[in-house]
């Protein structure tokens, strides 16, 4: 009988060239359906919630796939983890329940984009953070942020390659504080159009180090122009953290989705 296994993954993206699979280049996609494939002993499939880009991390990808080979799910664990390369992790497993589907079941995902801001770079996180030597001002950012909250048109946020069908985006909450030397930028919406969060974490760069105005976000959201929207931020610091499920499907949410408004979490 054909089961739906669902697991969360985690993974540094910095060798690879983003999730999806690209037959004559390293992807996260084929490494686990060829680690997951080895272990049914069948040809797998595997479906994610959401695509990343090259040199992208996650900290919670969620991913699932169809097989009638019976396996336990500490197999699919275990030995998926035997099979996969030290950059990626298998970190929980379960059976589906019901209709769940990764992506369409989805209420909301979470992005964190973090910023080293210091003089130096680092030699331990080359990969693992963006670095910007201004000094940024934290208040201005998240003011700046703060009129991308809600439901808007974030055309001047998208790529200008991206496919998605609308540019229409509810925006749950955005974040924007300081850790030490570190700046974590918190985002957490419906979902994400392509490169919408290296995206927004350019303009409040540009915003934090007084190079443009806290308005420069609203302006952009009114411009709906892609070749006005400032620059795209590097994919090291960018990382998929988590995704919220309605709770009939199982799926423990991360503790940051408190932060969902109750028209959101009404459905968890």
């Amino acid at each position: 009988m054909m089961k739906r296994i669902v697991l969360g993954i985690e993974y540094d993206g910095s060798n690879f060239k983003g999730w999806q699979w690209q037959t004559d280049k390293r992807t996260v996609q084929k490494v686990v359906e060829q680690a997951l494939s080895k272990v049914a002993n069948q040809t797998l499939r595997v479906f994610c919630t959401g695509r990343t880009d090259s040199g992208v991390h996650a900290l919670e990808q969620v991913i699932h796939f169809d097989t009638d080979t019976p396996r336990d799910l500490d197999s699919w664990m275990l030995g998926g983890n035997c099979f996969l390369p030290n950059d990626v992790r298998i970190i929980w497993v379960k059976n589906a329940i019901d209709d769940f589907h990764v992506r369409y079941s989805a209420i909301a995902r979470f992005y964190r984009y973090i910023i080293l801001n210091r003089p130096m770079k680092s030699a331990l996180l080359r990969q693992q953070v963006t670095w910007c030597y201004n000094p940024l001002k934290v208040e201005k950012m998240q003011l700046a942020a703060n009129f991308l909250i809600g439901n808007h048109d974030f055309s001047s946020f998208r790529a200008q390659g991206c496919q998605s069908k609308s540019p229409q985006r509810m925006m749950y909450f955005i974040d924007v504080y300081r850790e030490h030397d570190q700046i974590i930028i918190d985002l957490s919406a419906n979902a994400f159009l392509h490169h919408m969060v290296r995206n927004i974490a350019g303009v409040l760069m540009e915003i934090g180090m007084g190079k443009k105005p806290i308005e420069w976000t609203q302006q952009l959201l009114a411009i709906k122009d892609r070749k006005l929207g400032g620059v795209t931020a590097p994919p090291y610091g960018l990382y998929l953290a988590g995704v919220y499920y309605p709770k009939q499907y199982g799926i423990e949410p991360h503790p940051i989705f408190e932060k969902l408004p109750n028209d959101a979490k009404r459905f968890y």
